[in-house]
């Protein structure tokens, strides 16, 4: 028999009436705003699927925002973020995709920074307000934000993930999930690490530590 949590059944806490489509819409923004560390100027949303059709009738569009502006899928802020955003001077747009993907619900997260930086996330809700990171940029990643969360960009070089390994020990986290991915041999990697525990935020700085290290995102909700 298949294991059912307490979440399973009586879904997520949320506004809106749809897991799916606020809980989960909102749960993908905040996971990118965390990602992205930098405050919004710009964002826009790229729906697909279901998302594209329904995103006004089930308010996933204000969950988006509600998530990118740092609200978790219950904060009843959500009902006003078009108004929240617009207080606090963030531009914000839909885009309804045509483009048929594996997955009905899945939004590109399309961020600027006053400073001009730039991140685009993609993430799929997967029903029950669970949701799945699946891009960052051009890079192809999966994630589920339920753990502490490490993405780390680097060199595959030798070393690099004893080291890696090491500042983690060193901070007494336990790796839950690891997956490495490489562009080719010796050239471009990309690391996620999900501990059970929460990452302290000096692991990040002993990381960057390594010129083998190009950049570090930690991720924890």
């Amino acid at each position: 028999m298949a294991f059912l949590s307490i979440f399973d059944v009586v879904g997520p806490n949320m506004v809106g009436p749809s897991s799916s489509h606020t809980a989960g819409a909102a749960s993908i923004t905040l996971i990118a705003k965390k990602m992205f560390g930098k405050e919004i100027k710009n964002v826009k949303f790229i729906l697909y699927g279901s998302f594209a059709k329904t995103y006004k009738g089930h308010g996933t569009d204000k969950a988006l925002l509600g998530g990118s502006l740092g609200f978790v899928s219950d904060d009843l802020r959500i009902r006003d973020s078009f108004d929240i955003a617009k207080e606090q001077g963030v531009s914000y747009s839909f885009e309804e995709s045509n483009i048929e993907l594996d997955h009905p619900n899945v939004v590109d997260v399309c961020m600027e920074s006053k400073c001009g930086d730039k991140m685009v996330v993609r993430g799929v809700s997967v029903g029950g307000g669970k949701v799945k990171i699946v891009a960052i940029d051009d890079v192809s990643v999966e994630f589920f934000g339920e753990y502490a969360t490490l993405i780390i960009d680097h060199l595959d070089k030798k070393g690099v993930m004893a080291f890696i390994s090491n500042c983690l020990q060193d901070a007494n986290a336990n790796i839950a999930f690891l997956k490495v991915t490489r562009d080719a041999k010796g050239e471009n990697a990309h690391s996620i690490i999900e501990c059970d525990d929460k990452i302290d935020k000096s692991v990040v700085e002993a990381l960057k530590q390594n010129e083998n290290i190009k950049n570090v995102m930690l991720v924890q909700i």
